[in-house]
């Protein structure tokens, strides 16, 4: 079995590998983001331990490009940020199991073998709410068949809410998800962003719920 363990903290990514290694595991390590996508993407592993504070692209952001990819292979992440919200994040980011720093060995181990014996399911490759379809692997989004020309901020919007399908999705989770922590956003750009939808989608292909945040509405529930 084939590991890749993506942490930054040197002592920590030793001990991982000394202590994987010594339990039949072939491991390999990356120290930060970008790294850990690359080797996640061509690597061919069975399983990735994956922390989220890492340099230049964070573990949240490593799971969501290799799910858009198609690539279903088990995450497991490994985080010092223990918040349920936090976890709830890594889990809706398309990671399959999130334990806690400080963690017990033992128990990661169990829960590694646990994703170990599920494996990679095959998972729809592309998204459909109603009629409107979005392929991760080409960037295409249809609408009752017809191709809808989206910007890359517009698609990403998109991309989250459709992976939400029948959810309120709040304002703050968009702006954390949508746009990139390190870039100043105004305020209302989640507004702005949902107008430019709706513009190209249909007026009630978003619903805004008042005080709690927008839902992707599929077009029979609106007719």
């Amino acid at each position: 079995m084939r590991l890749l363990v993506v942490e930054d903290e040197p002592r920590l990514a030793a001990a991982l590998r000394r202590g994987l290694s010594a339990e039949g595991f072939a491991v390999d390590l990356a120290a930060d983001g970008p790294s850990g996508l690359d080797l996640a993407r061509h690597g061919g592993y069975d399983a990735l331990i994956l922390d989220v504070m890492l340099p230049r692209l964070s573990g949240y952001r490593v799971v969501q490009a290799l799910r858009a990819e198609g690539n279903w292979v088990p995450v497991l992440i490994l985080s010092a940020k223990d918040g349920e919200y936090d976890q709830a994040d890594g889990l809706d980011c398309g990671a399959d199991d999130y334990l806690t720093k400080p963690f017990s060995y033992v128990v990661l181990l169990a829960r590694l073998r646990a994703l170990l014996r599920r494996g990679a399911p095959e998972r729809p490759s592309v998204l459909t709410v109603g009629e409107l379809e979005l392929d991760p692997a080409t960037h295409r989004v249809s609408q009752a068949g017809t191709e809808v020309a989206l910007t890359t901020r517009e698609y990403a919007l998109l991309e989250y809410l459709m992976r939400r399908p029948g959810e309120v999705v709040s304002k703050t989770e968009l702006l954390d998800h949508v746009w990139e922590a390190s870039l100043e956003t105004a305020p209302n750009a989640v507004e702005v962003y949902i107008g430019y939808l709706r513009r190209k989608l249909g007026r009630t292909a978003v619903e805004t719920v008042r005080g709690a945040g927008y839902r992707l509405v599929p077009a029979a529930v609106r007719a």
